[in-house]
């Protein structure tokens, strides 16, 4: 069976460095490393529609935003189809169909569609699109036949219910669709990088994050301006790491490499740690060396998007092309999932020729 891989991003913004270290960093090394047969990534328009419906606008304008973070991080689309979630009308049908596999009470339990519902205050008044995008993620999935899913842990109870429809659709009209597997974040940090203010999650309106895109001199003002620990006033005081966001991003960022070359009095960040918490260093200086580890990484991805913001109309038709491709992908899909529900009636020369010799005696 074919190794392919699916998974996405709702286009409600920038995508940020919580955003690459936790998936798009991932997805590179992934589609470099051959190891898969075919890679679908997704811009979910239409899930971020489910709780922007009065702001269209706000979405048309992220896609292409999404589109350049994925281009400048290295996503390549001549190894991996970037495609819009809208354009592919079949996504929407299987949406229909699995409907009648989930009841609701199933997706009320749903720990991640609980979570969301009550961040977005959504308990008294809950759009229907919204509460049933579980099922509408199944279906693209299962639309692609994706063996791997990459996503966060968060993500885990999504997931679970996308093959709990592939196990009730397959037993009921034989085996058609493939069950997803899993495949989370190989690096603990990614799975808790924070705000630069230290609050748990990166959030525009929080005004906390540093996107991709972001210039050299803003990252560098972020980075000044973050989080570390509040007691440690004076350098000579003992430092706190846990929940110091500074070494956080040490964690998920910094390599061997960029000691010998930023901080050489340290040969890693286990001795640059041992020295805050005895004491004896400063929050300015660590600050100036993780300044200049997220350069380092983001400079090549800032020189690909000035490359590709060049040709704007070639941005779209990369989005084009792999939209295209991945409605086919998913047209073959529908087919057969039409073929098992035995709703295929025009396709069926058995059914014509049944029910037309049953009219003609």
């Amino acid at each position: 069976m074919s190794k392919i891989i699916l998974t996405g991003d709702r286009p409600t913004g920038r995508l940020h460095v919580g955003h690459y270290v936790g998936s798009l960093k991932r997805r590179v090394e992934l589609q470099n490393s051959g190891e898969f047969d075919k890679i679908f990534i997704m811009i979910a328009d239409a899930q971020a529609l489910t709780d922007n419906a009065d702001n269209p606008e706000k979405i048309r304008q992220n896609v292409i935003e999404v589109a350049l973070d994925y281009l400048s991080v290295g996503l390549d689309p001549a190894k991996s189809n970037l495609f819009i979630q809208s354009q592919i009308s079949e996504l929407t049908e299987l949406t229909f169909f699995y409907m009648n596999l989930v009841t609701v009470s199933r997706l009320q339990r749903n720990p991640t569609v609980k979570a969301e519902i009550q961040m977005r205050n959504f308990e008294a008044s809950i759009p229907v699109g919204f509460f049933t995008y579980p099922i509408s993620q199944a279906s693209d999935i299962t639309a692609f036949k994706a063996t791997t899913v990459p996503v966060g842990e968060d993500q885990l109870p999504m997931l679970e219910q996308t093959k709990e429809i592939v196990r009730k659709f397959n037993s009921v009209y034989g085996e058609t669709l493939v069950e997803p597997e899993i495949l989370l974040p190989d690096n603990e940090a990614c799975l808790r990088l924070p705000g630069t203010d230290g609050k748990a999650k990166m959030s525009k309106s929080l005004g906390n994050c540093i996107y991709l895109s972001d210039t050299e001199e803003d990252v560098r003002n972020k980075v000044m301006s973050m989080y570390t620990d509040p007691d440690h006033i004076k350098i000579t005081d003992p430092g706190k790491i846990e929940g110091n966001t500074v070494f956080t991003y040490l964690d998920a960022f910094s390599k061997p490499e960029h000691f010998a070359e930023f901080l050489p009095e340290y040969n890693n960040l286990d001795e640059l740690k041992e020295h805050y918490q005895r004491g004896g260093l400063g929050d300015v200086k660590v600050k100036k060396f993780l300044n200049n580890v997220l350069q380092d990484e983001l400079s090549p991805i800032r020189k690909r998007r000035a490359e590709f913001e060049k040709d704007i109309p070639e941005v779209y038709n990369i989005l084009k092309k792999g939209s295209d491709i991945a409605r086919e992908a998913a047209a073959s899909t529908l087919s057969e999932v039409k073929r098992a529900m035995k709703i295929n009636y025009f396709e069926d020369e058995a059914l014509i020729k049944e029910q037309s010799e049953k009219y003609s005696r």
